[in-house]
């Protein structure tokens, strides 16, 4: 059988994906139970979330020296395979090292698995395109963030906490059987040496930075071990950016933040997941914390925003050859703005139906404005940068959201709001919403004719060789 080798690299990226970015939920659900079942206080467990990010920080800056030197296709296969069997053994482990052990390789493998599937993609699609691939690929960043708490928590509730990495093993090997059979084949990409300097920078700092964003808020920004890791995680990071811009064959390609288009819609991307993934830490939290509402409500309300961001998208990608990027991500931002800051209004009479209202609309808004901004992004990228433009597109992306749920949980801390005081989380809504307030701003700095490649006719592009696919 001979299968379209777009078709292919779309719905092997789009389930691989969705399995990562699910994964990445359903285990926020079950920290209290691992708790009680392995008879240790919250905060251990928490190194069930913290070796995951830490893993996956070291492996994602490596990811697209990594994807050239060997072939995409090798590596996203690898990467999949890891992924999966680490999620059996997550499920298998019976004690929490184990677990946490099990954990840290399974960030390896998502560290790897979107970069290299990102460029995959992007170089199977010329850029005129693009923006359709984007109605599949913003499927799992919007459905799988509002999915995973409802999966997890009927799991958990349900079966075992077990099964919340047991539901990866028939996605994982059914993406594996089918990538193995039907995904294309390609040269690797001419590389330089492995740049050591540059990753053991990278490979130290951004872990360090992406430790005290994401545990800051509840251990204390003060607190000793926090400040040594942010402050030793910026300086090393700034090292790295020194080695990298004088380095001849550096490991992450930073230059490629001199061209406008890409250095704009990335600091667009940073600062509306930052706004995006914060909001969706907050809502449950007001819900369940602040209103007393269940785990299974908290998640059906948030659902709502998975269907409004798949239609923002089947709306915007039909839109974007004819209008451009800019007022398309400058009309979704605004409205993200308009939504995110209209949930600080919501208390217990109104929030049952304000919330799934606001977030079906906050979902559409940010599918509105993201699928362009994804498809614009690479417009101006060369073929050979693809692999090294989709590693620092996605490890920013992976800040930005840290760094919101980090600003955010910051906020509560210091409001600590309750069932009778919301007025922290109200101000925490406020913050969310000027995030999106600042995406807004990039947004208005975006050309349309940067990115007039991704809005040339379909018909007029070049079909990508099958050899160079992958």
């Amino acid at each position: 059988m001979r299968l379209s080798p777009k078709a292919v690299v779309a719905a092997t990226f789009t389930a691989s994906m969705f399995m990562n970015i699910m994964d990445s939920t359903v285990v926020n659900v079950a920290l209290p139970t691992l708790s009680r079942d392995f008879g240790v206080p919250m905060a251990s467990v928490s190194g069930v979330v913290t070796a995951y990010l830490v893993t996956l920080a070291v492996a994602m800056p490596a990811s697209g020296w990594v994807g050239d030197r060997f072939g995409p296709r090798r590596v996203m296969l690898a990467s999949v395979t890891l992924f999966t069997v680490a999620s059996a053994l997550c499920g298998i482990a019976t004690s929490l090292p184990e677990l946490v052990a099990f954990r840290a390789v399974q960030g390896i493998g998502a560290g790897m698995l979107v970069p290299v599937g990102m460029a995959m993609l992007f170089r199977a699609f010329p850029p005129a395109e693009r923006i359709r691939v984007n109605r599949l690929m913003i499927i799992p960043t919007l459905m799988a963030p509002a999915l995973g708490p409802v999966l997890g928590g009927l799991l958990v509730d349900g079966l075992d906490w077990r099964w919340i990495f047991y539901i990866n093993l028939p996605v994982g090997v059914a993406v594996l059987a089918f990538g193995s059979l039907f995904l294309p084949g390609g040269s690797e990409e001419s590389v330089g040496p492995f740049d050591l300097p540059g990753f053991l920078l990278a490979a130290t700092g951004f872990p360090l930075f992406m430790y005290a964003l994401s545990v800051g808020a509840n251990s204390g920004w003060g607190s000793p071990g926090i400040l040594a890791a942010g402050t030793g995680g910026i300086a090393l990071l700034a090292a790295f950016t020194a080695v990298e811009l004088r380095a001849g064959q550096p490991m992450l390609q930073l230059r490629i933040f001199s061209d406008r288009l890409f250095r704009t819609t990335n600091l667009q991307n940073t600062f509306a997941s930052a706004g995006f993934i914060g909001t969706l830490f907050l809502v449950p939290l007001l819900l369940q914390n602040g209103l007393g509402f269940s785990a299974v409500h908290s998640g059906l309300s948030t659902f709502t925003e998975a269907l409004g961001g798949m239609t923002g998208v089947q709306v915007t990608t039909r839109l974007y050859k004819r209008i451009g990027p800019r007022r398309l991500m400058m009309a979704g931002m605004t409205g993200t703005v308009a939504t995110i800051g209209g949930m600080a209004f919501a208390g217990p009479g109104t929030a049952p139906w304000l919330i799934p209202v606001l977030m079906y609309f906050t979902g559409c808004s940010f599918g509105f404005s993201m699928a362009p901004s994804q498809t614009a992004s690479l417009a101006t990228v060369s073929k050979a940068e693809t692999g090294q433009a989709s590693t620092l597109l996605n490890t920013l992306r992976q800040a930005g959201g840290a760094a919101g749920v980090a600003l955010l949980g910051t906020v509560l801390a210091i409001a600590r709001p309750g069932p009778a005081d919301l007025t922290g989380f109200r101000i925490a809504f406020v913050t969310a919403a000027a995030l999106m307030a600042v995406g807004f701003a990039f947004s208005a700095r975006v050309r349309d004719s940067d990115a007039a490649p991704t809005m040339a006719g379909a018909e007029s592009a070049p079909e990508a060789p099958v050899a160079e696919v992958a």
